[in-house]
């Protein structure tokens, strides 16, 4: 199949300079940003290209792809840990921390990718299972990190709350909770605006992959339709593991009990 992309020397001419003008905007705009965005340029680069050629062996087999999505579950729980927490990875109890962030994840990716797989809607094969399940963990990652993040700061602004809460007889984790609900629910407003505005402001990556695969319109809208909902599915239940850890003490420490 004849590739969508050049990918002789403009495509990477194009890359650095995207990069660059990103880059450039983020200096010039004062936010400070410059280097970050250089410095995730390169990573996305190396990565890519690794994990292309890693995919070339894993995808012919379904204990590989099994083994490969089991790592990417752990990428994501070190990175939401950090984004959860606000410590780093060396800080003590990082390990209990990432376990924690690791639940959320799991928690939020495999009842969707088990109920994909077991209905037969995606083949049981590794090259259908890497990507439907990596769409999902990155989902479940980026919900699980914005929620505990905004977790972290409302309850730090608001602890005062949670301490009345408990001088008038709430449990710890009721009080926790009035203040924690609200905030991890707008981890939510990304995933619902992109749900709701879909083919109508936006067309997403399996719409626009299928298409350019050779696909039907519609074959391209079906398979759109259930990355969105799985995606809204996992994020959901990933938000709702999250809040519940961080209601119980399991993430964050120094909450009033």
């Amino acid at each position: 199949m004849t590739s969508v992309v050049d990918l002789g020397p403009r495509l990477a001419v194009v890359l650095v300079l995207l990069t660059a003008a990103a880059a450039a905007g983020g200096r010039l705009s004062g936010l400070g940003q410059e280097r970050p965005v250089v410095v995730a340029a390169l990573r996305a680069t190396a990565q890519l290209a690794a994990v292309s050629a890693v995919l070339l062996v894993v995808v012919g087999s379904l204990w590989l792809s099994a083994a490969f999505v089991l790592l990417m579950v752990g990428v994501a729980a070190v990175t939401a840990a950090g984004r959860v927490s606000g410590l780093p990875l060396r800080s003590p109890g990082a390990p209990r921390r990432v376990a924690t962030a690791g639940l959320a994840v799991a928690g939020g990716a495999a009842p969707v990718v088990a109920l994909v797989l077991a209905s037969g809607t995606v083949p049981l094969r590794g090259e259908a299972v890497v990507p439907i399940a990596g769409i999902l963990v990155g989902g479940a990652m980026t919900a699980t990190s914005l929620a505990g993040r905004r977790l972290r700061e409302e309850l730090t602004t608001r602890r005062g709350e949670v301490e009345a809460a408990l001088a008038l007889g709430l449990l710890p984790r009721d009080a926790v909770l009035e203040v924690a609900r609200p905030a991890a629910a707008t981890a939510l407003v990304p995933p619902l605006d992109q749900t709701r505005t879909v083919g109508l402001v936006t067309l997403p990556g399996a719409f626009v992959g299928v298409l350019l695969g050779g696909g039907s319109p519609l074959a391209a809208g079906a398979a759109q339709l259930l990355v969105l909902v799985g995606l809204l599915a996992a994020e959901v239940a990933a938000v709702w593991v999250v809040t519940e850890l961080v209601a119980r003490g399991r993430v964050l420490a120094g909450l009033p009990r």
